[in-house]
């Protein structure tokens, strides 16, 4: 039997009786087994202990206890997220001392039942890029094993979409879980700041970071948000507000939608990402949303931001062990802390001061719209070659001026991301539903909608598809 492919599908295939939480488990190690060594999803797997608690979530599912829709799931966590079963690395020399704890997400799935299979694949820090000097795996894109899959939320992203785990903790400061589920063709959502508490996850930018799921669709994230959304104390910056749950459905009547080219179709851009997008866009018309020209205020000072803000607040938690442990650092992880010890206070301070600036403006442009939608990236997945330059440098920057997630760290708004085509090549494209502060709600009904006139984010890579069994 083929596993299922979603999350929601697996839960109902456990309540019918069609597959059990242990064969689940069972599958998805039997994938890594075959698939780990050539696309670096792991650092540390835990195969004993998920079969344990896939043996435990079949024991209360047939007495009766059901604890959700995540109940006997397999899910892989980012290693910069704290589970007690191994160390948290975050992909780096210069550890975290959180043995045998928990982070509050990684409790709240645990409480509802889910499988974690282990500790996946990032970019150091989440803020640095592949050293092959360092002990670490590469992360490489199942569609293409030449390619880059998006960082730093890299193994999340690549091992839903080779099937090693029916979805995965992330996490978002500038992109690291929608630029993963962009280039690795699945969904990823980034919740609203503070909407998921990010106390036990090792900070990139502490006034940025989002902790959010990434999965198959639009309504397997919802079903995690459900479970790892909430107040808790550790987290100052948690709020204490009602999730409201989407009403999902194939109309979209009624949804305003605004639109986004502006800055999203560079020079650069792959071929098919404008058809892939306007298809995109016939297709929301088509569920009964009206759609309008809307342009992002402050595009370019939002960016700056990001950048002046993660690469401060990075340095700031990092600065003892960057001036001690320099050369336990990755490369490309020194680079962007060098920068952060380069700017001043009053860069940081003026960066707040615009963010203020440009959420109220865009507070006022939601009083016309509901949704806004545009491209999560012009390209697809790049080749690792092209990364660097040709004396070896990386070169991210010119990569990044391709996707369009930082705007929204910086502002902080809720934003999923979903494929939506594929290049000439073969690789995923995607395109970001974002809505208001703490209307995930919103964001995922409309995305659902479109997964249910589409199937872009149930193509499989024939790298995972021929093995799967």
């Amino acid at each position: 039997m083929n596993p299922p492919v979603t999350l929601t599908d697996a839960a109902a295939a456990l309540r019918s009786g069609e597959v059990t939480s242990v064969a689940l488990t069972e599958q998805a190690i039997a994938q890594a087994d075959r698939l780990d060594g050539e696309i670096g999803t792991y650092v540390t797997r835990f195969d004993e202990t998920a079969l344990a608690a896939a043996g435990r979530a079949d024991a209360e599912l047939a007495a009766g206890v059901d604890k959700g829709p995540l109940h006997g799931i397999p899910f892989g966590v980012k290693d910069i997220i704290a589970a007690a079963e191994g160390p948290t690395t975050a992909q780096s020399l210069v550890q975290p001392d959180w043995a045998g704890k928990d982070a509050p997400v990684v409790a709240r799935l645990k409480a509802a039942g889910a499988v974690i299979t282990g500790k996946v694949t990032t970019m150091e820090y989440a803020i640095g890029m592949v050293d092959p000097s360092k002990p670490f795996p590469t992360p490489r894109n199942p569609w293409d094993t030449r390619t880059w899959p998006g960082g730093s939320s890299s193994g999340t992203g690549n091992g839903v979409a080779a099937g090693m785990f029916l979805a995965g903790l992330g996490s978002d400061t500038g992109g690291s879980i929608r630029i993963p589920a962009a280039f690795c063709g699945v969904s990823g959502l980034m919740p609203t700041f503070g909407r998921v508490p990010k106390s036990g996850v090792a900070p990139l930018g502490y006034s940025l970071d989002h902790v959010g799921p990434l999965a198959r669709s639009a309504r397997d994230c919802a079903a995690v948000l459900e479970v790892i959304a909430g107040f808790h104390p550790s987290d100052p910056d948690c709020v204490d507000l009602p999730l409201d749950l989407p009403v999902f459905g194939g109309s979209l009547e009624g949804v305003r939608i605004g639109v986004v080219r502006e800055h999203h179709f560079p020079e650069g851009a792959d071929p098919a990402a404008a058809p892939a997008f306007e298809a995109a866009m016939a297709t929301l018309t088509g569920l009964g949303a009206t759609l309008s020209e809307v342009k992002l205020p402050y595009w370019h000072e939002m960016l700056t931001a990001d950048l002046i803000t993660m690469c401060a607040e990075a340095f700031a938690y990092h600065r003892n062990d960057f001036a001690e442990r320099w050369g336990d650092y990755f490369a490309a992880t020194r680079a962007m802390l060098a920068r952060g010890a380069l700017i001043s206070g009053a860069d940081y301070v003026q960066a707040q001061r615009v963010r203020r600036v440009a959420q109220d403006a865009l507070a006022r442009m939601y009083d016309d719209v509901d949704v806004i939608v545009c491209p999560t990236a012009s390209i697809g997945a790049p080749a690792y070659d092209a990364l660097t330059d040709p004396e070896g440098r990386l070169n991210i920057d010119e990569m990044f001026a391709k996707t369009f997630t930082g705007y929204w760290d910086t502002v902080g708004n809720p934003v999923l991301a979903v494929p939506m085509g594929f290049t000439e090549s073969g690789l995923p494209l995607s395109l970001q539903f974002a809505g208001r502060p703490f209307e995930e709600a919103v964001i995922l009904r409309a995305g659902d909608a479109y997964q249910q006139a589409t199937d872009w984010h149930l193509q499989v890579p024939a790298l995972a598809a021929l093995t799967a069994s």
